[in-house]
């Protein structure tokens, strides 16, 4: 189980948004390189990074933000935000990016990612964000009519690395993990998921280390950690001690 230290930037800086409202963010820290660095020198082993701006933009806006990230720190950085086309996918590829992440784009253009996903085989995942139980889209200001099984299903065949999948309801908000509904997507896919949105505290952590999540890749924690209500220590000892055990 891989627990992601979150950065989402917004006008170059790290802020935590609260149901993904733009309006309601909190800012963490002005300098995105130092927190990542941060994060590296706590432990943790995989960043991922998103450019809110980029998201609703419909490209890359905090370009400089993550460029510093990625001078700051030796761990692979995983991002999304913002990335529409195979142009964006290669540039960040190539400017070092481990994983590249495409949420809008699975929705608008399905083959675009496959063709992505044949091209750079283990470094493009899937953004599936869901309100309600249907795939949000544009920065989480659209709503489609597609539910998260029928577009991860999609993408079965297609060599899609992870999905990442984010109840907006609970995104920021510290009420817990939505282990159900993460781990019923999880079941109906061969496609190893993350789960995102929510994880608020050690319980969270010690709930996916149960059995049941063990098919789960992990799970990003965000407001929880910048605000210290997830010490990263306890948490990443937790995993460690689970790892022992397997």
């Amino acid at each position: 189980m891989i627990l992601f230290p979150a950065i989402d930037l917004k006008d170059g800086a790290c802020v935590r948004l609260k149901l993904g409202d733009m309006e309601q963010a909190t800012v963490f820290n002005t300098d995105p390189g130092a927190q990542a660095h941060e994060f590296e020198t706590q432990g943790f082993e995989y960043l991922h990074v998103v450019d809110l701006n980029g998201a609703f933009a419909g490209q890359p806006v905090n370009g400089a933000a993550v460029e510093a990230i990625l001078k700051s720190v030796k761990m692979p950085v995983q991002l999304g935000g913002g990335i529409r086309d195979r142009a964006g996918v290669e540039a960040w590829l190539d400017k070092g990016i481990a994983r590249v992440i495409l949420g809008t784009i699975a929705v608008r253009d399905p083959d675009l990612v496959r063709e992505a996903c044949k091209a750079h085989p283990g470094q493009v995942a899937v953004g599936i964000d869901a309100r309600g139980g249907k795939v949000a889209v544009e920065g989480w200001a659209e709503t489609s009519e597609l539910t998260t099984i029928e577009l991860a299903r999609r993408f079965e065949d297609a060599g899609v690395a992870a999905i990442v999948f984010t109840d907006i309801d609970r995104d920021g908000v510290l009420k817990g993990l939505n282990i159900e509904s993460t781990l019923a997507l999880a079941r109906a896919v061969e496609i190893p998921v993350i789960a995102s949105g929510g994880l608020a505290s050690l319980d969270d952590v010690k709930r996916l280390l149960q059995p049941d999540c063990a098919i789960l890749e992990g799970a990003i924690s965000g407001r929880a950690l910048y605000d210290g209500r997830l010490d990263p220590a306890e948490a990443l000892e937790l995993i460690r001690n689970a790892r022992g055990k397997a």
